[in-house]
């Protein structure tokens, strides 16, 4: 290359990386910023006061920008992959999340803590067949409040790990309060169900909602290493609000995901709660609002 060619070349060079949007350089340093895809659960939308349907959401879902979303609150009439879904409920709900662009990644598992070892694992095969009738990748499950349902649970999580993985599916525990609550607690699961399809999808908000004395950074560092997803939302007090923007509440997010980059984390990121409006518009526009806080934080990571 002459001198001539060398300068224009540079000079190209020069107006391109200026026109470029910023993400896109973050995106381009090495070892600056992370790329975890970002979904959306369903619950903002679900409001049966307000009729709000299953359509509503998965158009605002959409309409904020995101391509993934998880099946996490039931609607009135969605048992999502409940154990009363029918074969024809599941094809049509994967065609009419298929329908609106988008790929569900996620199936919330729900039990009847009270019920016998035999009844919850029958009930949980079934949410998991329905899963994969889905083609979904994750299974959410929340422990228990009561310690006396805690051996019964244990016990159908250890087959419903195995169960899931025999059918590809990934079974994960969300922090909940009771069992679920603390770090220790959620060891303390982790090696009673002592299963290596049982990881932890991390909740930092749950953490602040059910121990107003914990740390969400310091209680995820001792469990950072099982963490394949984490459910994301803000929270102000003990027991306080979650609809919120994110960044207005107590969660500290850059510490945590920053936290979660150097355990080597590289799941999903879904979006749980946002400012719940008067209108599904309003409420469409507080989860766009909320995917671009995150997107921030992850170019600065």
């Amino acid at each position: 290359m002459n001198r001539r060619a060398f300068i224009q070349t540079a000079a190209l060079t020069a107006t391109a990386m200026t026109t470029l949007p910023s993400s896109t350089l973050l995106a381009a340093e090495p070892g600056k910023g992370v790329q975890w895809p970002i979904g959306c659960f369903n619950r903002p939308w679900v409001d049966d006061k307000a009729g709000w349907t299953l359509d509503m959401a998965l158009e605002g879902i959409k309409a904020a920008g995101y391509k993934a979303m998880g099946l996490l609150t039931p609607f009135k009439n969605e048992p999502f992959i409940g154990v009363t879904a029918t074969p024809e409920y599941l094809d049509g709900l994967k065609q009419k999340i298929a329908a609106h662009g988008l790929k569900a990644n996620m199936g919330s598992i729900h039990t009847k803590p009270k019920a016998s070892v035999e009844a919850l694992t029958k009930d949980v095969r079934t949410q998991i067949d329905n899963a994969k009738r889905l083609d979904l990748e994750f299974l959410l499950t929340f422990g228990v409040d009561d310690p006396e349902d805690y051996e019964n649970y244990c016990r159908a999580m250890a087959d419903a790990a195995d169960y899931a993985q025999e059918r590809g599916l990934k079974l994960v525990l969300k922090p909940h309060g009771g069992s679920s609550g603390e770090a220790d607690k959620i060891i303390e699961c982790i090696e009673k169900v002592k299963r290596p399809n049982f990881k932890i999808w991390y909740d930092a908000g749950n953490i602040i909602y059910y121990n107003a004395d914990k740390d969400p950074v310091e209680q995820l560092k001792p469990i950072a290493k099982y963490v394949t997803g984490f459910c994301a939302k803000d929270c102000d007090k003990e027991h306080g609000e979650v609809f919120l923007e994110f960044g207005t509440g107590k969660v500290d997010f850059p510490a945590v995901f920053g936290e979660l980059k150097r355990a080597g984390f590289n799941g999903p990121v879904m979006v749980e709660c946002c400012v719940r409006g008067k209108t599904a518009e309003e409420t469409t526009a507080s989860a766009r609002k909320n995917r671009e806080f995150l997107e921030r934080v992850f170019a600065g990571l």
